[in-house]
């Protein structure tokens, strides 16, 4: 998988939206104001996220489409190899595809399986995801899934890359994906064990350690607790998940489930503060290990103006870096 087309410095937008014709102008629009890419998450409210990814792809040139992550148990690897090779075609170089388990209790309600192994589930969904992509072939009998199939064309553009929490899946990311998302991770952890253990798994297998994707809440502003009050409103359940309250126990927080967002937590995750402030803590971030950031914009609930200037700096910031 070759990264020499995309930038040297990425930070991009998880966008969400009331329908899939919002995301889609909004990701036209994020392209018309400068940002390098765009990440939908599986509950963002707009619907299937690659048919979404498929639309936006039509109507930009340069802006780059993720998902973070499409969850593994809506459709079969082989159909999603064919859908991304499609979105591929119409935008080559710009598809990133991110893969996760998502939450077990609304995996399981949502789509009626039962939720266990899912490091298995995922390591098999995306061997035969990139031997499709990036090879056109998959001959594969795993303990779950089973693909015999063929792709017209070669999608070797298209990174694989997959959820990261706990030091399980960071070790699997090592060893098979093409990059590592967090999501809603204490950036010292994220830049801390868990890259180190992405390091060391990856140097095991004998190949390039995968980029780390990190994750961070962002919100530019001059009142410094707008950004605690937009984590809590925007994030607020996400401490009391087990895979979330194991993860940040991990990190030196302790009884999440109970306790919910404590200011330190929030802290933890937020780069909030004008746009200076901002600058100075996302290029800390990248110093201390991140290879890319995707950014979460949190406000007071309804403030547009505050989620305007945190898309200008994130525009700027890019701008900035890649002059």
């Amino acid at each position: 998988m070759s990264h020499e087309k995309l930038p040297k410095t990425i930070v991009g937008v998880a966008i969400s939206g009331p329908s899939s014709k919002y995301v889609v102008d909004t990701i036209v629009e994020a392209e018309q104001e400068g940002i390098p890419a765009v990440w939908l998450t599986s509950g963002g409210g707009s619907g299937d996220s690659l048919s979404v990814l498929a639309a936006a792809a039509a109507r930009t040139s340069e802006i780059l489409l993720g998902t973070s992550i499409m969850r593994i148990w809506s459709r079969h690897p082989v159909t999603t190899a064919e859908q991304v090779s499609t979105i591929s075609s119409i935008a080559p170089g710009r598809f990133r595809l991110g893969l996760g388990s998502g939450i077990n209790s609304t995996v399981e309600r949502t789509f009626g399986v039962r939720f266990h192994s899912p490091m298995t589930h995922i390591r098999e969904y995306m061997h035969i995801v990139r031997s499709l992509l990036h090879n056109g072939s998959v001959s594969f009998q795993g303990r779950y899934y089973t693909a015999h199939s063929e792709l017209t064309g070669i999608s070797d553009d298209v990174p694989v890359m997959s959820s990261a929490l706990g030091p399980k899946s960071y070790e699997m990311a090592g060893k098979f994906a093409d990059g590592a998302i967090s999501w809603v991770t204490p950036h010292s952890y994220a830049t801390g064990e868990a890259l180190t253990i992405l390091q060391e798994s990856s140097n095991a297998a004998e190949r390039p350690t995968p980029p780390l994707i990190l994750h961070v809440a962002l919100c530019v502003t001059d009142d410094m607790s707008e950004g605690k009050r937009g984590v809590r409103s925007r994030l607020g359940y996400f401490p009391t998940i087990p895979f979330y309250s194991n993860m940040f126990a991990r990190a030196g927080f302790l009884n999440s489930a109970q306790l919910g967002w404590t200011d330190e937590m929030i802290e933890s995750i937020l780069v909030c503060g004008m746009e200076c402030q901002a600058s100075q803590q996302l290029d800390f971030l990248f110093a201390t290990g991140a290879s890319e950031i995707l950014v979460s914009v949190v406000s007071d609930p309804g403030k547009h103006a505050s989620i305007s200037r945190s898309m200008r700096f994130v525009s700027d910031y890019y701008k900035k870096l890649n002059s």
